[in-house]
């Protein structure tokens, strides 16, 4: 047991804040905290917090996990850059797992995984398919049970496990985005670059 791996996952695609901390397939903790803002500043303090309270530090860590979406773009963004220079600065892997993947891992029978999203919408995965998003009438119409993620501690502890079994010479996570940003560039002209006469 004192040998097997341990593994830090974290996620903030969401209105939350959560990680889970597993050694194996076993998970030691996981907790989260729900916040519409402020996830860049409480994720570290949060990732601290678990890996004291058992004992633990970051040198202990073999790999991590983090959640890559669908979901809020600064939200994925926050975790994707934290999970990236946190792998570079401990010289461990980081895998990036979508909440696709940690929704149907236990979930053998056929179903489709969703994730809510703005306007009444579902970013979802049908069988064979790309993600994309879709409408309440268009899920109905695949005819799949709609498996929704767990809530936000559990799915930290779904990504960890599905970080442990990932390769560890998986590519760096990226965030996985299925639609475009609502926001748009500016279409007002950028103002004048003035000469340096001095």
């Amino acid at each position: 047991m004192g040998s097997d791996p341990v593994i830090l996952a974290f996620d903030t695609s969401a209105a939350h804040c959560a990680a889970a901390l597993l050694r194996g397939d076993a998970v030691l903790e996981a907790r989260a905290e729900d916040m519409g803002r402020g996830q860049a500043e409480r994720l570290f303090p949060l990732l601290e917090e678990v890996l004291a309270s058992n004992g633990l530090g970051w040198q202990d860590l073999s790999r991590l996990g983090v959640g890559i979406g669908p979901g809020n773009f600064t939200g994925i963004r926050i975790s994707v850059a934290a999970a990236r220079g946190l792998a570079l600065s401990l010289g461990v892997p980081a895998i990036g797992v979508s909440t696709f993947q940690a929704i149907s891992m236990s979930e053998p029978a056929p179903h489709l995984p969703a994730v809510p999203a703005p306007r009444d919408q579902f970013y979802i995965l049908p069988p064979g398919a790309h993600p994309r998003l879709a409408t309440r009438p268009e899920v109905d119409t695949i005819g799949l049970p709609l498996r929704l993620p767990p809530e936000p501690a559990r799915l930290a502890a779904a990504i960890g496990i599905c970080a442990a079994a990932g390769a560890a010479d998986a590519p760096a996570p990226a965030p996985l985005y299925v639609k475009p940003a609502d926001a748009a560039p500016t279409r007002e002209a950028p103002p004048p670059i003035l000469a340096d006469d001095r």
